[in-house]
């Protein structure tokens, strides 16, 4: 009879053959930092080199080399999800309005986006990577906050306007000058990393609480100077969130009051118009607000305009060009999808959407069986996730995203959690291994999301 050391010790052999280099991650670590801080913008000389394409194709070129570690990973069913997307899109190409457009340049915009789902599902694939990754994207998007936060109270930088009634404009924080984000991509990123604060930093000691309390504050005294009406709704989904799974749920409400009376105390007039402006319409911000609910209705129309097809990967500007007259972006991720892949491609892209949504409920449920603690770092992660998804959900009513990086990098980071969940289908039963019981066993499942070895990553 096999001792339960011995299976661990195999059980570790083969998890090591299926984890990718040390090199390999620690330079996707790099090219996240590189991307979301904009190293171009910021070294002279360094955008000629052409980094993200570089990057590509050297963890591109590294993934490939270790492909045999990747044996069943593309059975999941998000990658499928993926991959009849793409399928779709490549088989209804000569069949849109503008495949030219499509092949002269929209394919590399959305290639540098899906890249994400690969690179991070692939690359992470210990407990320690997946930590490390989330720390990283999480100080990556902080400081993203902070710099032209902190540009605006020292130097008065603002980075961006908005119409109001009449001739005047007024002043919205917006991404530092190396950035490339507008004030409503500021306000996404906010509402992207306070659930990962609020579920990684809170429950653990009062180091974390301390600096979960500066940062918190200042994360939303951004996205008050952002006037992003889009970051405030997204930012009510993670509330709800956070409200549903608290078991302190007055102490809750009397602080969210406290907080609409702080964060009122220092709006301006124009701000406090602005954020008003989602219930009334007759606002200083309310004819905007009314213009991006027609837009949205019109980008609708437009997209069943061409119902079956559509007019083509990365065409909506020129389809609003020829057709609406005014060359911009979508105000909606599911018009936008609408607009170019038609309804079937709506409809698979909402099926790769379900797949992830059904992928977090599985992870759910095998970690009810196997980990338990309100402090442990997979069940917290777990309610991140969860929160995160359905406030993608919500603020893609507000935001395109076919060709961005985030649901695709969201999709990553899902797979590979899901994967280092231990569950009875990928490991060894406990049954017969001399006598050990389900608890034990589900101790030693837990132990093997461990590295093998400290000093690697």
């Amino acid at each position: 009879m096999v001792s339960a050391v011995g299976v661990l010790t195999h059980s570790r052999a083969r998890l090591s053959t299926q984890t990718v280099s040390t090199f390999t991650f620690l330079f996707y670590l790099y090219f996240i930092v590189d991307y979301f801080l904009r190293f171009p913008a910021r070294i002279p000389g360094y955008s000629s080199l052409r980094p993200t394409l570089i990057g590509i194709l050297i963890l591109s070129t590294l993934l490939f080399v270790q492909r045999e570690k990747f044996k069943g990973r593309f059975d999941d069913p998000v990658f499928r999800g993926f991959f009849l997307l793409v399928g779709y899109i490549i088989l209804t190409l000569p069949l849109v309005e503008w495949p030219g457009s499509v092949i002269r340049g929209n394919w590399e915009t959305f290639l540098k986006a899906v890249v994400f789902l690969f690179f991070t599902a692939l690359t992470i694939d210990t407990e320690k990577r997946l930590k490390w990754f989330v720390a990283v994207f999480v100080f990556c998007q902080i400081f993203r906050v902070l710099e032209p936060l902190y540009l605006n109270i020292t130097q008065g930088y603002w980075g961006s306007a908005t119409h109001l009634q009449g001739a005047e404009f007024a002043n919205r924080l917006s991404g530092a000058p190396a950035d490339v984000i507008n004030p409503n991509e500021l306000g996404f990123v906010i509402a992207t990393v306070i659930p990962f604060l609020h579920y990684l930093l809170w429950p653990k000691g009062w180091f974390s609480k301390g600096v979960y309390l500066v940062l918190i504050p200042l994360l939303l005294y951004a996205l008050i100077l952002t006037m992003s009406r889009g970051g405030f709704i997204a930012l009510l989904v993670v509330a709800f969130f956070v409200f549903k799974e608290s078991s302190r749920k007055t102490g809750l409400i009397a602080l969210g009051v406290i907080v609409v009376f702080c964060a009122f105390s220092v709006m301006t007039p124009i701000q406090k118009d602005r954020y008003l402006s989602l219930i009334d319409r007759d606002t200083a911000g309310g004819a905007s607000a009314e213009g991006r609910f027609r837009g949205m209705v019109n980008e609708i129309k437009l997209g069943l305009s061409r119902p079956i097809v559509g007019h083509g990967l990365g065409t909506t500007p020129e389809a609003k060009t020829h057709k609406l007259g005014s060359r911009q972006a979508s105000h909606n991720l599911y018009a936008e999808v609408l607009i170019e892949l038609g309804l079937i491609g709506f409809i698979i892209f909402m099926m790769f959407l379900v797949e992830i949504a059904k992928k977090l409920k599985s992870v759910r449920a095998k970690m009810t069986n196997i980990v338990s603690g309100s402090g442990n770092y997979f069940l917290r992660l777990n309610k991140v996730l969860l929160c995160v998804f359905w406030m993608y959900i919500v603020y893609s009513i507000n935001y395109w995203g076919l060709s961005q990086y985030y649901w695709y990098l969201f999709a990553g980071l899902v797979i590979a959690f899901g994967r280092l969940i231990p569950s009875p289908d990928n490991v060894e039963r406990s049954e017969g291994l001399n006598g050990e019981d389900e608890t034990n066993h589900h101790y030693r499942l837990a132990s093997r999301l461990k590295n093998r070895h400290p000093w690697e990553v």
